[in-house]
């Protein structure tokens, strides 16, 4: 793939005054790697693949020049007395953008970065989201008319190709986000219907994180001459990962300690099962701290309220799954921390960027014990990341399993004042000094 070169001014990389009048509204001052590689290719047309994480700035990437496309196809119409065709009443129910996500957060997060990035256009493109848990019925009649960009889930979207509210034999561009989380999340059927649906001809852009075979085969079947570029995710020097073993049955006292101690203004908190999100919220309920939780459980509506109640700092500590670990952009949010560890281990760097995004500091946190010891090895081969693994003091391992945290070949680091001298210390500062700068 495509090395990175050094990002171009926005105003260099082909987008017209509305957009870049909307950019420095948003105090948008340079473009990320990947916008400044891949914005001008998608601008001439180009299929396009690209790595990258969350935090890489990739929902503006394809936003900006999907919605100028839009808008010159329109004055080309307009130019060629064709207004009617583009009158709003008159387009039918077909759509020209269509990017499909795999999670409703995703898409009602993309839909609003689309509509923000357009106000300049003065309502002339229309943007839909559309996704299950709330009332087909409801985007049904969104839908009357057709729109012009169109965020989606694939089994809603469907549902609604089912009942004739959509049709896709006019989509022009089509972005896939996520797309190793969709096929990961048992999306291949709806997406083999979907593309069926659409025409043979068009532009698309793919964008993963990983890419297991599942990828690379819909990118062969997809995409003709693609320009390829690889990214990594957030910067990270604003995002510290740091490592805290603990003895098993004692996560949830530590982890009591360290919201109390530090006051975070803002915690997220993952967790794998959704019955583990009420559960750890009594716990820390018992202990004084008061948590909500986010799970697939949750309605949608509940589900919104709980997250914009986060987004505004309202609710201190939330404890999610990993439906939470992909698509939500919280602004300035200091602390991520890891419970429990994640089952797959690229769901590691989407929990974690959830931090540190922006050029923002961020403090990303795993606590281990000794049952989960093997699995963030892997996390970390996988990553190919190496994180030394350090003590909280008053919750120091106990001395029988201390043996299989240092044969991690790096030694763990000792909270300053412990009075043991049969474990190997870390030139390493004391961890209380490294969290108070978050």
């Amino acid at each position: 793939m495509s090395t990175i070169t050094t990002p171009a001014n926005f105003t260099e990389l082909g987008l017209i005054p509305p957009l870049l009048a909307r950019l420095i509204e948003l105090e948008y001052q340079q473009p990320t790697p990947i916008q400044a590689q891949a914005i001008p290719s998608v601008l001439s047309g180009r299929d396009l693949i690209a790595g990258a994480n969350t935090g890489s700035g990739k929902t503006a990437t394809f936003a900006l020049p999907l919605l100028q496309k839009i808008q010159a196809q329109q004055l080309f119409q307009q130019s060629h007395c064709e207004k009617q065709l583009n009158s709003k009443n008159s387009k039918g129910n077909y759509v020209s953008g269509l990017i499909l996500v795999p999670t409703r957060e995703l898409a009602k997060q993309v839909a609003d970065s689309i509509k923000s990035y357009s106000v300049h256009f003065n309502g002339a493109i229309k943007t839909l989201a559309v996704f299950g848990g709330v009332s087909v019925n409801t985007q049904m009649l969104a839908l009357r008319g057709g729109t012009d960009v169109l965020v989606a889930t694939p089994g809603r979207l469907l549902d609604l190709i089912s009942s004739n509210a959509i049709k896709l034999d006019r989509v022009e561009i089509l972005v896939l986000d996520e797309a190793d989380r969709m096929l990961s999340l048992g999306f291949t059927e709806e997406l083999t219907q979907l593309l069926a649906l659409m025409p043979k001809k068009k532009q698309t852009l793919l964008f993963s994180a990983t890419f297991p075979d599942q990828v690379q085969a819909l990118t062969q079947k997809l995409l003709n001459d693609p320009v390829e570029i690889q990214v990594q995710s957030a910067d990270t020097s604003t995002l510290v990962q740091r490592v805290f073993t603990v003895n098993k049955g004692q996560k949830t006292a530590l982890l009591a300690h360290l919201v109390k101690k530090h006051q975070w203004q803002q915690a997220l908190i993952f967790v794998n099962a959704k019955k583990s999100c009420k559960h750890l919220a009594d716990k820390l309920a018992k202990r004084g701290i008061s948590a909500e939780v986010f799970h697939g459980d949750k309605g949608q509506g509940a589900r919104n309220r709980v997250l914009d109640a986060f987004k505004a700092g309202e609710i201190e500590v939330l404890i999610a799954t990993d439906i939470a670990a992909r698509g939500l952009d919280i602004e300035k949010l200091p602390v991520v921390i890891n419970f429990d560890l994640p089952r797959s281990p690229s769901d590691y760097m989407h929990r974690i960027g959830r931090s540190g995004r922006a050029g923002e500091v961020g403090l990303a946190l795993s606590l281990i014990d000794h049952e989960d010891y093997h699995h963030f090895k892997i996390i970390e081969k996988k990553n190919k990341i190496r994180l030394e693994r350090e003590e909280v003091e008053g919750f120091e391992i106990a001395e029988i399993i201390a043996d299989v945290y240092l044969d991690a070949g790096k030694p763990m680091a000792k909270p300053e004042g412990s009075g043991k001298k049969n474990r190997k210390k870390t030139a390493t500062e004391d961890s209380d000094v490294w969290l108070k700068k978050f």
